[in-house]
């Protein structure tokens, strides 16, 4: 490289928008363009990190083109009980289109921690993405009551004691979803708390609903048999994913999260043996059925994903879109 701009340039390509946005910050490299590069910096650091709260904000972000930010906000975390637009309680489709593209680019820098975080994501809302074509949103407290309340059903319903083989639900499933009917009309600070803390327990509450209630009430019953068996198939890969060799590897630190990073060797070995134990489904046998020839990182991951939501979901190109900005601010 001959110049400090094509080092600029370089890390672009590379999505190295925080050591990019760290060398532009005094503005001696390009002058009045600073600004603007540093604000797509920012804004392209905060997507790759999936900080869903915050991106997309304009006041967090600077001079970012208006279609970036509409891009984003289709797979954020409203942070309000009425904010609109609803983002990703409205479709996960954006955000697992997201998802797939910050993978992808996580492998190709060989940030491994980081990659096997957004799979443990992915994996703890993939029954809310597989519930989407059902409920009509994915999960929305404002709306899910009108789909799980009513006679017979016991979601977010206290059980007696000595009842508790009538539901499948685990204790904190249980009181996430008592308090999924109720947050939408509680103040802001409280919405987000149940956000942070308890919307992924509902999305596995009714995972379970699907996939492993022996015993299931009317959340299951009023759906029509084909939806429903479709709705099973579905939640029952979803689980097997969760369970599966590539997810836990979130989990094989013996003193906690974030102790031992896979390399990539182990991480391909992981999605390897996950993809071997998947196949025994056959709605994932059939995801799976042109893996080899799929060039994503993770064969088959976006097809698998495709197969849960009932939908095709492709790897988003807004971190790449962000790359072409900065390459063409840099000049």
């Amino acid at each position: 490289m001959e110049t400090a701009r094509d080092v600029l340039t370089e890390l672009a390509r590379r999505h190295a928008f925080g050591d990019l946005e760290a060398l532009v910050g005094d503005g001696t490299l390009l002058g009045r363009r600073t600004g603007e590069v540093a604000a797509l910096c920012a804004f392209g650091q905060r997507v790759l990190d999936l900080d869903a709260e915050d991106f997309g904000m304009p006041e967090a972000v600077g001079d970012v083109p208006r279609d970036l930010l509409d891009r984003a906000r289709a797979s954020r975390m409203p942070q309000a009980p009425k904010e609109r637009p609803r983002g990703a309680l409205a479709s996960l489709r954006p955000a697992y289109a997201l998802l797939l593209e910050a993978i992808a680019i996580r492998w190709e820098r060989r940030e491994m921690a980081a990659l096997v975080a957004a799979l443990h994501i992915a994996s703890e809302y993939l029954p809310m993405l597989a519930w989407e074509p059902v409920l009509g949103h994915s999960g929305d407290p404002a709306l899910l009551g009108r789909a799980v309340t009513g006679a017979g059903s016991r979601f977010g319903v206290p059980i007696e004691p000595g009842a508790e083989r009538m539901c499948d639900h685990t204790r904190p499933e249980r009181s996430a979803c008592e308090r999924a009917l109720r947050v939408a009309n509680e103040p802001p600070p409280g919405w987000r708390a149940y956000l942070d803390r308890q919307h992924s327990q509902v999305a596995s509450a009714l995972g379970d609903c699907a996939a492993r209630c022996r015993t299931p009430c009317s959340v299951m019953s009023r759906i029509p048999e084909p939806v429903r068996r479709d709705l099973v198939d579905r939640c029952k890969l979803a689980a097997d994913f969760t369970d599966s060799a590539i997810v836990r590897l979130r989990h094989a630190a013996p003193v906690g999260h974030g102790f031992g990073v896979p390399s990539p060797e182990e991480v391909q070995t992981a999605w390897a043996r996950a993809c071997k134990s998947l196949r025994h489904h056959p709605l994932g046998d059939a995801a799976l059925a042109h893996a080899d020839a799929d060039p994503y990182p993770l064969p088959g991951l976006p097809a698998l994903v495709s197969a849960i939501a009932a939908t095709e979901i492709a790897p988003d190109g807004l971190l790449n879109e962000v790359t072409v900005r900065l390459t063409r601010a840099l000049g």
